[in-house]
């Protein structure tokens, strides 16, 4: 392909933030539009397709549109002006005008202007040089695993015994990867840590991919394959602590995956799942519960056992208490061991009726009635 200026996003008819696949859905629909076997002797038709097959060739790739969208324009040897044929070596830059090319690379901090955005995108499309990309050890992964506990477990605190999976640090290398730490000269680069690379006429010196410009291959180790790690299946002891909620999120640090190359493990975070009780109903710190109160203790008052989370306390009932009316148990609640406080239990009074199973009963509940004739719904009429 030769140096061209032409704009390959409106040959195709695309915007410049088009994606990979908006830019190969057109070039299809015009391939297929412009193809000369469905134009026969149509010249100009012939030329469009060869137009939107350039275009399509250079902005399908992501370095060659990368370079495009730098300097404007795209050559076959990978470099901007680069070679072209019935030029002697030396000879690339001959009859290339580089002021397009700084203008667009614009000035660098302690370069002058131009230069030093073309160098910068030389060296961005064949490397720096000598400069080794070495191979860098990577902290090992987070885990994440959901634990369900009962009610009383939260409540209590509770010590249990997990069982995962993780990658551990290879125990025949000590998590370094080599065997011995044994080192062999790269047969790629024979020690050079570099290749030589030919884009036309011009030469250049990249980092070796098989070493990263090490020029040293390890000798992998051979229960784990040079990565320093294997897979595990393992026993974690956690400690519930008392008053954990649900949703609570628990850190086990260095219970993660382990690193590659004998870096630091990540860490194990647990999230608690509380299962429901069917009496005491549990919101943040507090406790609440419902506790049916007979006529008799409302109307007179009493003092009555409740159930607890520590067992049974005695509640004063005042008299003339109502159904749905609340009472606070201070410090009856859940114990916080991050806050070092307890909440409280809040008991909710249901008064009901008694149950008229003889005459004698209902003798009775006439007589009261007759005591109290008041109509407790009377003030309902003034709100209607």
């Amino acid at each position: 392909m030769a140096v061209t200026t032409r704009d390959y996003y409106e040959v195709l008819g695309v915007r410049r933030n088009a994606s990979q696949e908006e830019i190969r859905k057109v070039y299809r629909r015009l391939a297929r539009k412009h193809h000369p076997d469905l134009n026969p002797g149509d010249k100009a038709a012939e030329e469009r397709f060869k137009g939107v097959q350039e275009a399509y060739d250079v902005l399908s790739d992501p370095k060659k549109r990368q370079m495009y969208d730098q300097v404007g324009f795209y050559s076959e040897s990978g470099f901007p002006g680069g070679a072209q044929a019935g030029r002697g070596p030396g000879m690339g830059f001959e009859g290339f005008d580089f002021s397009d090319l700084f203008a667009r690379a614009g000035p660098q901090q302690g370069r002058p202007t131009g230069f030093g955005g073309f160098r910068d995108v030389f060296e961005q499309f064949f490397g720096r040089g000598s400069q080794a990309a070495q191979a860098a050890p990577e902290k090992g992964s987070d885990l994440e695993y959901a634990l369900s506990v009962d009610f009383w477990q939260a409540i209590r605190g509770a010590q249990v015994t997990l069982s995962i999976n993780r990658h551990e640090a290879c125990s025949a290398c000590r998590g370094a990867g080599s065997a011995g730490g044994q080192t062999g000269v790269c047969s790629e680069c024979r020690g050079a840590g570099t290749v030589t690379q030919t884009a036309g006429a011009m030469r250049f010196n990249l980092p070796c991919p098989r070493c990263r410009g090490a020029g040293k291959l390890r000798a992998g180790c051979p229960s784990c394959g040079g990565e320093g790690r294997l897979p595990h299946a393992d026993t974690v002891e956690l400690r519930i602590p008392p008053g954990v909620q649900n949703g609570s999120r628990l850190r086990v640090a260095g219970r993660g995956n382990a690193g590659t190359l004998g870096a630091p493990a990540g860490d194990l975070y647990i999230t608690v799942r509380v299962e429901p009780h069917s009496f005491f109903q549990r919101e943040g710190d507090n406790i609440l519960i419902r506790v049916p109160v007979t006529v008799t203790e409302a109307a007179l008052g009493a003092k009555i056992e409740v159930p607890t989370i520590d067992g049974r306390s005695l509640l004063k009932i005042p008299p003339g208490t109502q159904s749905g009316q609340k009472f606070r148990m201070h410090e009856k609640g859940v114990f916080n061991s991050r806050k070092n406080t307890r909440g409280d239990q809040i008991v909710e009074a249901v008064v009901q009726p008694p149950r008229a199973r003889d005459e004698r009963t209902r003798e009775i509940l006439r007589e009261l009635a007759q005591l109290n004739p008041e109509d407790p719904r009377a003030g309902l009429w003034a709100e209607v």
